[in-house]
């Protein structure tokens, strides 16, 4: 290796790596301010335009682009050698590039004479050029591999191995930065680009998809996919699914909560005084369901949670921490997953279906109830409500969530129509000896007919929140007023298919 070629935006471990290269004697050829940083740390830099004999010109947009750069990532060691003598080209052994800040830049709300300017043209020609040459150029993007660069250096040369998982990263680089540039300029004066490109990194194959015989993997760096489990076995393709739905619904309840999530639908759901016993209520809700289940909490978890969460059959607990005592308990439950709960990552939702794939953006949520009953509900029936609201949004259409200001105490999801929901809701709440008196109901969507109002205020709820714009709204209102019950209306639909 002779000489090396550094071109870098983000300047963090430069100097270590130029100062590498120098103590072996490999040249260094650079331009702009990455010459400038390497020469006011005292390292020999010949800059790109003496080597090329062309200034760098049109304010920096031309400095690289030129056949003795790329003539010296492209050439083929023992191919091109005498075209390359000709011309004056030498061989560039390493190339160490990363690119103008682009998705950085279009957060910013700039004009777009002024975002073009974070375009990089040269870094991702000589990026590519290197790539397609890779085993004759190491092509180095990421400044976490420095580390290893250097010791590629030191130790005589790059492996075919090392060299090729770097042409593949460098790729996947580019590629991620022409798909933001792409999403971007297609999403001008539109809510969704044209052509939505989206790239996903560490992926991983797991066991299986939801079932044996499907094959699947995951990918993310952060948020759940990026997670790697504390303790237990590898999580499975459902495992995942069943910690979204309930670590979106956890994030929302007051600390400290818990949800318990079986099939991707909430079973339990809770908060309490303590985390302990905002479990125990929550669990309690339908500990048939709760058994094998997925649970999520919004505090640490101490002792005396992870001996309750012991004594029966959890699949996966994510929490914010586990004290040292309860990550020692749990190590009983040697299958059983541990998850730290990470911050949220606020994304499109992605859904494939045949020939193509599903974008859903989902804004914040306001809140603009408006009271349509006569009897307005009172300030317990508001919060019980409000709780209810969070829930009846994280459950599968059609909906109907029966709960208190701080548990919930029945539910029946996934039906083809909301009353055969309400029903299941009273009669699995029965099972385990809850009552629904003086609970409140929640539905995700309208209610066409009285009916379902009518199966709650039987079974003791005293107010029900919906979205309300049916066109039979005015005879459910009137129904309601008969019964007493207090109803609002949200204009806010939560079908959750």
């Amino acid at each position: 290796m002779t000489l090396a070629l550094l071109s870098v935006w983000d300047k963090t471990g430069i100097i270590d790596l130029a100062k590498a290269l120098a103590a072996k004697n490999i040249g260094i050829l650079s331009s702009g301010g990455t010459a400038k940083t390497l020469r006011d740390a005292g390292i020999p830099v010949k800059d790109v335009s003496e080597y090329t004999g062309f200034p760098e010109m049109m304010d920096g947009r031309v400095k690289t682009l030129h056949p003795k750069v790329h003539g010296g990532l492209l050439g083929r060691r023992g191919t091109d050698d005498a075209v390359m003598q000709e011309h004056g080209i030498e061989g560039i052994d390493i190339l160490c590039v990363n690119l103008y800040p682009f998705e950085e830049m279009s957060k910013k709300n700039l004009p777009l004479d002024e975002l073009i300017e974070f375009v990089d043209i040269g870094g991702p020609a000589m990026i590519r050029a290197a790539s397609k040459n890779f085993k004759d150029v190491a092509v180095v993007v990421d400044p976490d591999d420095y580390p290893m660069v250097i010791d590629a250096v030191n130790g005589g040369g790059f492996t075919y191995e090392q060299k090729l998982s770097l042409a593949a990263k460098a790729f996947t680089r580019t590629a991620a930065y022409d798909a933001a540039i792409s999403n971007y300029l297609n999403g001008i004066g539109s809510e969704f680009p044209s052509t939505y490109t989206v790239q996903f990194a560490n992926g991983r194959h797991l066991r299986y998809g939801e079932n044996p015989h499907q094959k699947a993997a995951v990918y993310g760096t952060s948020g759940i996919a990026g997670q790697t489990a504390l303790q237990g076995k590898e999580m499975s393709y459902n495992n995942y699914l069943d910690v979204h739905a309930a670590v979106s619904l956890c994030r929302e309840l007051p600390s400290p909560g818990t949800v318990i999530v079986k099939h991707n639908n909430p079973c339990g759901v809770a908060v309490g005084a303590t985390q302990l016993e905002s479990y125990l209520k929550a669990r309690d809700v339908d500990p048939v369901s709760a058994y094998g289940s997925v649970v999520a909490m919004n505090s640490p978890v101490g002792k005396d949670v992870a001996e309750e969460i012991c004594s029966t059959f959890v699949e996966v607990l994510i929490a914010p921490s586990f004290t040292e005592e309860a990550r020692e308990i749990m190590k009983k439950k040697e299958n059983m997953r541990l998850l730290v709960l990470p911050p949220e990552v606020p994304a499109d939702e992605l859904r494939t279906i045949d020939g193509g794939v599903l974008v859903q953006r989902t804004p914040e949520y306001e809140e603009g109830w408006t009271v349509v009953s006569k009897r307005a509900p009172t300030e317990a029936e508001v919060a019980a409500m409000r709780f209810a609201w969070k829930i009846v949004k994280y459950a599968k259409s059609n909906a109907i969530v029966y709960s208190n200001a701080t548990e919930l105490v029945g539910i029946g999801v996934g039906q083809m129509n909301r009353v055969d929901s309400a029903k299941i809701a009273v009669m699995k709440a029965a099972e385990f000896g809850r009552t629904m008196k003086d609970t409140v109901v929640a539905s995700d969507a309208f209610l066409p007919f009285p009916d379902t109002l009518e199966v709650a205020a039987a079974a003791g709820a005293t107010a029900l929140i919906q979205p309300g714009g049916s066109i039979r709204d005015a005879e459910v209102i009137a129904r309601a007023d008969e019964l007493g019950v207090a109803m609002v209306f949200t204009g806010t639909r939560h079908f959750r298919h």
